[in-house]
């Protein structure tokens, strides 16, 4: 069965944003940390899988929520091209637990149309565990995340949530799950 585009919300670090190449890249440029990868990222909460203070790992993820153009941040792979495909339908929900709405506005108008930004819904709640509340008023049945904390949450309420697999959500779940933008937008009704 095909998703309809208004049906359909995103997170953003990690499924949107390639936050985790901005986190390893950080992490070796500003502090030295450079004998890691991605694969090595097993839990959400990086401090408990690398050989990383908890305070640096603040360091690094606070840079990125302040500033993710300045930090260097990317799109993942084909987000770009899809979500701008979808917002010629429909406009897209993004919700993220960031606090701060600014930085993620900017990054959003400096990687995207003018035109896609002026369909984006952002939503910056700041709180993982809330984002059920937000994808109802919104009206989506359908969200993409990479925290299978949330996934699971969303399941529990009547939200199909999609699992973008990423290292840190291996083994964890038997929810739906992509691996890229590829497949989210084979799941598309256009």
């Amino acid at each position: 069965m095909k998703i309809k585009t208004d049906e359909i919300g995103f997170d953003l670090d990690g499924v949107i944003a390639d936050t985790a190449e901005a986190f390893i890249r950080l992490a070796c440029q500003e502090f030295d940390y450079c004998s890691f990868r991605l694969e090595d990222i097993t839990s959400f909460e990086v401090e408990n899988c690398l050989n990383i203070p908890a305070i640096t790992v603040e360091q690094i993820f606070y840079a990125i929520l302040k500033d993710s153009l300045g930090t260097g941040l990317q799109p993942m792979s084909g987000a770009v091209k899809t979500i701008t495909n979808m917002a010629e339908k429909a406009p897209v929900t993004i919700i993220t637990a960031r606090t701060l709405h600014q930085p993620v506005a900017d990054w959003l108008e400096h990687f995207f149309p003018a035109k896609t930004c002026g369909q984006i819904k952002l939503v910056a709640m700041g709180n993982h565990d809330d984002k059920a509340r937000y994808i109802r008023e919104h009206k989506l049945r359908y969200f993409v995340d990479d925290r299978v904390e949330t996934c699971l949450q969303l399941a529990e309420n009547d939200i199909t949530p999609i699992v973008y697999s990423q290292p840190w959500n291996q083994g964890r779940h038997r929810l739906q799950q992509v691996s890229s933008w590829q497949e989210i937008e084979k799941r598309l009704s256009f």
